[in-house]
């Protein structure tokens, strides 16, 4: 579903934000994507949503080589993937309800395809009873499920989860790891970007860590390990 092939990504002076890292990642997978801040985790999501290109490599999405993307391509690559950031990224003038149809709006959805998905992922993510709140009338781990719910609405292949829990309590985390668990059993591909040892630890699900740009550990079953 992802493949990553001896990919580099140089900023200036001399950072190396990757450094000929290589990782496929097989459809369906939940992949946990460990390292220290600045090690290269997010240039890996910017990578794939087309927002960074490479200096040197080549990556796939689902078989689409995206290394030299045009411009224009770019809108139809991120609906085949989630993105769920750490500060949610909510509009605060729009109730949860209005959030999550926005993202089908600008795309020129038809009303009436509106109103039949949004209340369905809404419902996934448990907010059903409460899509008339604004963001500020609601919990970071609620607003973090709104969040999530937006990503889902174009059924994408892959969720890339970048820090989710990153401003929430211990309780709203592990809920939220929960609920991507869940997505993840409906087949959706899940790359989790996280510092948090203790939700690494538990998911027991494969674990990439990356330092100084370089991937220096792939574990199947894994643990959160760094130097």
């Amino acid at each position: 579903m992802i493949k990553l092939l001896n990919t580099s990504k140089f900023y200036p002076p001399d950072v190396k934000a990757l450094n000929a890292a290589t990782l496929c990642i097989r459809p369906s997978e939940f992949v946990s994507i460990v390292g220290q801040s600045g090690s290269g985790k997010t240039t890996i999501v910017k990578i794939l949503i087309g927002e960074e290109r490479l200096d040197a490599g080549k990556v796939l999405v689902g078989g689409w080589d995206i290394t030299n993307i045009n411009h224009s391509e770019i809108p139809f690559l991120r609906r085949q993937i989630g993105v769920i950031f750490q500060d949610f990224k909510l509009l605060p003038q729009k109730n949860l309800k209005e959030n999550v149809a926005f993202a089908l709006e600008v795309c020129g959805k038809p009303a009436k395809k509106i109103n039949k998905i949004v209340p369905q992922v809404m419902k996934i993510v448990g907010l059903e009873k409460k899509m008339d709140r604004y963001p500020h009338e609601v919990s970071g781990g609620e607003r973090q499920r709104a969040a999530i719910a937006r990503a889902l609405v174009h059924t994408p292949k892959i969720l890339l989860a970048d820090e989710p829990t990153g401003n929430l309590d211990s309780i709203n985390a592990h809920g939220i790891i929960d609920l991507l668990l869940k997505i993840n059993k409906f087949g959706t591909t899940v790359m989790l970007v996280t510092h948090n040892r203790e939700i690494v630890n538990r998911l027991k699900k494969r674990v990439v860590t990356i330092d100084n740009g370089s991937i220096i550990s792939d574990q199947a079953v894994g643990k959160y390990l760094l130097l």
